[in-house]
């Protein structure tokens, strides 16, 4: 395979390669899948990363054959934009129910979003202090729940999720940690009189995983359009979710 027949195709990344290369390794998911021709400054370092020795390929069959080595991207990455990246993240969500009855659902204190958000786990057992009174605000407050996210790129992000600031039947405000650190925002927003709700979502989180880090600079469209779709999943489940409140609590 040539470097121009590599510009066309799309890249399939094995994980775990022995790269017998100097330099760093870089290890990726599996499935993980870009097209180089639609990131800027990846053409025109092509020439110097094309190597025989390379074990990842551009090719739409995904055999392991000449591409570029891990080793050179990774270099490329870290020599022009290794600081991790702040990803500035918005999602709003149409919901046929008042704000009263979705906040019974997204604020539940067991922080039951598993139960009804499609691809999403919990990665471990709830978190919980000494809350400050009995009251739903400082129970979720004092909680943090760990969730495993798969995305439709074939990787999974564990996040922690800590509320800080919890207004009802209105705003969540948190801390996010594990793989995405930085915070969020839940807004409800009644509509049509009350009986529907507007819901937006934020994020403001860098990524903290190393390989991910690396990709960015050429593979922020593709993490963004997984994250799109993970929020629309979530948006269907709760829609679905609200009706019946079929909400079962964690064991």
């Amino acid at each position: 395979m040539t470097p121009a027949d590599s510009l066309g195709s799309t890249a399939v990344v094995a994980p775990a390669l022995a790269i017998d290369s100097p330099g760093p390794h870089l290890f990726l998911p599996p499935r993980l899948k870009l097209k180089p021709d639609s990131y800027p400054g990846l053409q025109e370092h092509w020439p110097e990363m094309m190597t025989s020795e390379s074990r990842v390929c551009f090719s739409d069959s995904g055999r392991i054959g000449n591409g570029f080595p891990a080793y050179l991207l990774e270099s490329w990455c870290q020599d022009n934009y290794m600081k991790p990246r702040l990803f500035d993240l918005s999602s709003t969500w149409l919901l046929p129910a008042s704000p009263e009855e979705v906040w019974a659902v997204i604020a539940d204190t067991d922080m039951s979003w598993p139960q009804w958000w499609p691809h999403c786990t919990f990665a471990a057992p709830l978190e919980r202090t000494e809350a400050a009174s009995a009251g739903q605000d400082e129970i979720l407050k004092a909680t943090t729940a760990h969730l495993n996210f798969k995305a439709f790129l074939g990787y999974t992000l564990t996040i922690t999720i800590h509320p800080t600031k919890v207004l009802a039947p209105g705003e969540i405000k948190f801390d996010a940690g594990g793989h995405l650190q930085g915070t969020g925002r839940v807004t409800l927003v009644p509509q049509e009189q009350g009986k529907t709700t507007r819901m937006d979502i934020e994020w403001r989180v860098r990524p903290t995983q190393r390989w991910m880090n690396v990709l960015t600079p050429i593979a922020a469209p593709a993490f963004k359009a997984a994250h799109a779709l993970m929020m629309r999943q979530g948006e269907k489940g709760l829609e679905q979710a609200l009706p019946n409140k079929r909400i079962r609590k964690p064991a």
